[in-house]
């Protein structure tokens, strides 16, 4: 006969293997999901653009941001990490990224939104380039899943200007 040990190691083990194989499976599943998120950005007001003494320039907008990335969720979807971001070139480099808002999306009932707000952060280019400079505004977001590796994607939003003020 076997001691209580080895059962209790032995109902463990196979509980472990069990919680392991099902979280394999929670994983591989959203890979069968084909999600189409939308969004949209219009830049209603540029509140204020400077010149700072440093000689970067610092802008400030109003802006409508909307959203449907409900179908990024699936019964293996913990979260949604969602943000913002301005992308333009310059002559130093071929991609400046400044992130402009940012947010949790907890649940899926959350997850269509329409948001009326100013940039959350602090749109600072390290020189005088946003002047007449083509720019695309980029819907980034991670899904962060209950068991697996996350996710992440994005909306390009192109052929916006910053005009000459």
């Amino acid at each position: 006969m076997h001691s209580f040990g080895y059962r209790a190691n032995a109902l463990l083990t196979f509980a472990v293997t069990i919680l392991a194989v099902m979280c394999a499976i929670a994983s591989v599943s959203d890979n069968f999901n084909s999600p189409s998120p939308t969004s949209q950005v219009q830049v209603l007001n540029i509140n204020w653009f400077r010149n700072k003494p440093d000689g970067d320039d610092e802008l400030s907008m109003t802006m409508n941001i909307s959203a449907d990335l409900q179908s990024l969720f699936t019964w293996n979807t913990k979260q949604i990490f969602v943000f913002l971001a301005a992308e333009y070139e310059t002559p130093q480099n071929s991609l400046n990224q400044v992130s402009l808002w940012d947010g949790i999306i907890p649940a899926k009932e959350h997850a269509r939104f329409y948001i009326h707000t100013t940039n959350k952060y602090r749109f600072v280019d390290q020189g005088s380039n946003l002047r007449e400079r083509d720019f695309n505004m980029t819907l980034h977001w991670h899904v962060m899943p209950k068991t697996g590796k996350m996710f992440a994607d994005k909306i390009v939003m192109t052929d916006m200007i910053f005009g000459a003020w």
